[in-house]
């Protein structure tokens, strides 16, 4: 009866199949009437296992509720369809993320909509509140509080912009290449793993999600090889060793950036783990070593050291090695 009131222009054109005018509010959003004549909103989710009013949600025709109840929808299906995926290599207790307004909207809208919908479907609203979620928000205008994360974003970001470029990718290639970074980012070295003098390993956030490090196939280098000569798979295929170069030497050039001043101010000692930077390394190796022995220079600061690595003991100069200091 309310959407005969409010929404009656709409229901008259839906009556007549002609879709909704061009300047109604609903034009975008694929309403149509079931078979009570109820006015309810189209969507991508036909096909899936939820119930019928959580596929198509009726429209709620309070002028102050209505857009945000139909953002709130698309918004719910982010959350189902996003998170599922994510909890598959490690399920977080607590979600951080920026404080912009698109995610506390959407963390509010969803709380919301919940609330809304008098008969929620019971896996949908089962997950929600059986997972236990946290989500929890940094301080507005503060993105030095999400530091880490966002720096990670903002390189994973630029690269894929950078490489990937104009690429015509399928949605499956697409997402290949977006979970290889997400391997690639999550096999970085952030700090020893013990302070052990015989330990050469460090710890990685693949280690918080998977509990080890990760590992990957070793395929061939067709970065040398002209795109035009390749298949379709192998054009995928040469986009990672692309990415993974630019990448992990970015990262290595912001750890010694990070560790200059403990070079010139404590200097490297024996016991210390670094990362030795070598070129064309495999994708998501590091190769780590203890350092055995110093060698200064008339100023008394560290030149050069021998490293010993899981391949045999190398000197190096103190600018092709990056210390990972222990985190205290």
């Amino acid at each position: 009866m309310v959407q005969g009131e409010v929404l009656s222009a709409e229901i008259r054109d839906l009556q007549c199949q002609k879709g909704v005018l061009p300047n109604s509010k609903l034009k975008n959003l694929g309403p149509f009437l079931d078979s009570y004549g109820v006015l309810r909103v189209g969507g991508r989710l036909g096909n899936s296992d939820l119930s019928y009013v959580a596929k198509y949600p009726a429209i709620l025709p309070n002028k102050h509720k209505l857009t945000n109840q139909i953002i709130a929808y698309f918004h719910l299906k982010m959350f189902i369809s996003v998170l599922p995926p994510f909890f598959t290599v490690g399920k977080c207790a607590k979600l951080y993320s920026e404080n912009g307004k698109t995610f506390v909207g959407a963390n509010l809208e969803i709380k919301g909509l919940l609330k809304l919908v008098k008969e929620p479907d019971e896996k949908l609203s089962g997950f929600l509140s059986a997972e236990g979620i946290e989500w929890k928000f940094i301080p507005p205008r503060a993105p030095s509080c999400g530091g880490l994360w966002e720096a990670a974003v903002k390189s994973a970001k630029y690269h894929l912009k950078i490489i990937v470029g104009r690429s015509n990718l399928t949605y499956e290639e697409f997402l290949t290449v977006s979970i290889q970074i997400e391997g690639i980012l999550n096999s970085r070295p952030l700090c020893p793993l013990s302070s052990s003098a015989d330990d050469l390993n460090a710890l990685t956030p693949a280690h918080f999600l998977i509990g080890r490090s990760m590992n990957s196939i070793i395929e061939p280098n067709l970065t040398e090889l002209s795109e035009g000569i390749l298949k379709r798979w192998q054009r995928v295929a040469r986009l990672m060793p692309l990415i993974w170069n630019k990448w992990h030497r970015g990262y290595l050039s912001e750890l010694q950036q990070r560790n200059k001043w403990q070079f010139q101010k404590k200097n490297v000692k024996v016991g210390d783990l670094v990362v030795l930077i070598e070129d064309n390394m495999p994708t998501f190796k590091w190769p780590l070593g203890r350092v055995t022995k110093i060698y200064s220079g008339n100023d008394t600061l560290i030149r050069v050291v021998k490293v010993q690595t899981q391949n045999g003991e190398y000197k190096r100069a103190i600018s092709q090695v990056c210390l990972l200091s222990m985190l205290v």
